[in-house]
């Protein structure tokens, strides 16, 4: 499941990682869009995936239908790195999320690098002890593939 609030991205990292594609058309989610694709294992086998893009909320990942984050098997909590007030909540929604759904995998991911700079962006994550687990760009697919190929193995674990 992608979570996060409006406009980081989410259907973004969605498209591109599932349809190779990317718009700059934005179109606000309304709801979940679900689509299934199948990630290739180091070990020669397949997982498929199921990915969820639910719409953003702007005040914190509580607002989230419980519908859509029950039975995930992963939450993914994306922010937009050009706009710092998106991970302003990202330590106390991680908190609430781990406290609900203690067996889920949680990840963080950073997204829209292609308009920051990494060094400084990287160094202003470390000064507020912000744990970040990809650094990304859906317009530029940078790091798009291996975050969710990485996702897959650690889902196999």
């Amino acid at each position: 499941v992608l979570l996060g609030p409006f406009g980081v991205g989410k259907t973004s990292l969605f498209r591109r990682f599932v349809d190779n594609e990317f718009s700059e058309d934005y179109k606000v989610t309304l709801g979940v869009q679900i689509k299934k694709k199948s990630v290739p294992l180091p070990d020669g086998r397949e997982l498929s995936m199921v990915i969820w893009d639910t719409e953003g909320h702007s005040d914190n990942v509580q607002d989230t239908r419980k519908s859509y984050l029950l039975g995930s098997h992963s939450m993914v909590y994306v922010f937009d790195l050009s706009r710092p007030e998106t991970y302003g909540t990202i330590i106390s929604d991680m908190k609430y999320l781990k406290k609900e759904y203690p067996k889920v995998i949680f990840k963080v991911l950073g997204n829209k690098l292609d308009l920051v700079n990494k060094k400084e962006v990287t160094q202003q994550l470390k000064d507020q002890d912000i744990p970040v687990d990809a650094l990304t760009s859906a317009k530029t697919d940078k790091n798009v593939l291996d975050f969710f190929n990485n996702l897959a193995v650690d889902l196999t674990k």
